[in-house]
């Protein structure tokens, strides 16, 4: 295995959800600068369900064209939209212009649409690319997808994005003859919001350029030969070679054919593998949509509900541990592939649990179990670590899974990841933005009274 190549596929993975994860962490200043407030994170979330799209249109090329579509020009593409967008957030994120007879943040608002085009069509174009490498590459793609979120994650941290200090309201408002208590004061930021989407910008061109490197260095070349190639791509040597294999097999389902020995149909695999049958591919969709409509929509809808009640510090304590749990899944899978179907469903079902555990946390809000108690703090915390890891494993085994069964699988992989994502969005946008079952804790007053 090629370290290099380790090391460019992360890299790429990187690229996936940079943009999006990043926009995310940097709300609580975002939103402090610009009309909409809070109801931005709201705005977000219906322009991420539009921006589908762009996986949608991809999805039906491969269902009605296949073969007529090359992931790469696409990804060439979506990647170079994806430095210019950030770029020109990073300067225009404020602007606003009237209209309707209100401000509104335009630019900052279509240029997340383009951002989430560019993150929802890597979901369909990115996979399917990497079958062009050995299956280990794809657990590090992975690994790079999970760091993708951790990465914004600790650069918004060190900026101080969301951090607090609780001081008593009577010195805060002590002009006004404000009451006593403890009340939130803003900290100042350690570096701008500008710089943080600059940042992000160079996050895209690094993705831009190991995307490069994939393609054209000579010793990830190597390590890709003897791997299966696109249509179109072989050379004469290997039209030979494909010839003289589809004679055999048509020798060999001659003999298949015969009545003594039926052909299997029970285990035939929709996309032509046969390791899985369909009702087992089913199974297999049916749970990546369910995985990724709770680890990419519905839970983190809830974060901020299921934990500021015990404190700021709990709440940016399982934030981040959770983006860590991500790539230590990712990590997990590389030395331990565990493929079986019924393991993959205990997992399921246990981090399902903790995801039950953390709802409920987040519906009793702003009075949790615990809620004045160092247990509770400890328990939400380290369930948002095991919700993720162990749904982040299961996403990186059933990846692995339909990796074997062939491109279209890969293809297939992202639209189901797009549509779980999706369904779980609408599912929970009227629970929190429209009807407000949802209520927020006192990050500096957690007590509640009986």
């Amino acid at each position: 295995m090629s370290l290099l190549t380790h090391v460019l596929a992360c890299l790429f993975g990187m690229g996936s959800w940079v943009a999006i994860n990043g926009m995310w962490v940097e709300l609580p200043l975002v939103v402090l600068e610009i009309p909409e407030g809070w109801y931005l994170p709201s705005y977000l979330t219906v322009i991420i369900q539009m921006a589908n799209v762009g996986p949608l249109f991809i999805t039906l090329m491969h269902r009605f064209r296949p073969g007529a579509l090359d992931e790469r020009p696409v990804i060439y593409c979506i990647v170079a939209l994806g430095v210019v967008a950030t770029l020109l957030l990073a300067f225009f994120w404020k602007r606003t212009v009237t209209f309707a007879g209100a401000e509104r943040s335009v630019a900052l608002l279509v240029l997340s649409f383009l951002l989430s085009v560019v993150d929802c069509t890597s979901s369909v174009t990115f996979l399917p690319f990497m079958m062009r490498l050995g299956p280990q590459y794809l657990t590090t793609y992975f690994a790079g997808e999970g760091l993708s979120g951790l990465v914004p994650a600790l650069v918004a941290l060190i900026q101080g994005v969301g951090l607090v200090h609780c001081r008593n309201a009577t010195d805060v408002n002590s002009t006004t003859g404000g009451g006593g208590g403890l009340q939130a004061i803003n900290q100042p930021a350690n570096f701008s919001t500008q710089a943080f989407f600059i940042f992000l910008s160079a996050m895209m061109v690094v993705c831009l350029g190991a995307f490069v490197l994939l393609n054209h260095h000579p010793a990830v070349v190597r390590v890709g030969k003897g791997h299966h190639r696109y249509s179109g791509e072989e050379s004469a040597g290997d039209k030979r070679e494909q010839g003289l294999l589809l004679e055999g097999l048509a020798m060999e389902q001659r003999s298949m054919l015969a009545p003594s020995e039926p052909p299997p149909r029970e285990r035939r695999s929709t996309f032509g593998m046969g390791t899985y049958s369909r009702g087992e591919l089913a199974f297999i969709f049916l749970v990546l949509a369910w995985v990724n409509a709770l680890t990419n929509a519905v839970l983190p809808s809830v974060q901020s509900f299921s934990c500021l009640p015990y404190g700021n510090q709990a709440y940016h304590l399982a934030a981040t541990m959770a983006a860590v749990a991500n790539p230590v899944a990712c990590f997990i899978a590389m030395f331990t592939p565990i493929r079986s179907l019924g393991f993959m469903l205990c997992l399921t079902v246990v981090g399902t649990g903790f995801g039950a555990y953390i709802m409920a946390v987040a519906a009793s809000s702003p009075c949790p179990p615990l809620v004045d108690s160092p247990s509770g703090v400890a328990i939400i915390v380290v369930s948002w670590i095991l919700f993720v890891l162990t749904l982040s494993y299961v996403k990186v085994i059933i990846g692995v899974i339909l990796r074997d069964e062939g491109h279209s699988a890969l293809v297939w992989c992202g639209a189901v990841v797009q549509l779980g994502s999706m369904l779980g969005a609408i599912s929970m946008f009227p629970l929190v933005s429209v009807y407000g079952l949802f209520k927020s804790g006192d990050p500096c007053n957690t007590r509640c009274l009986n």
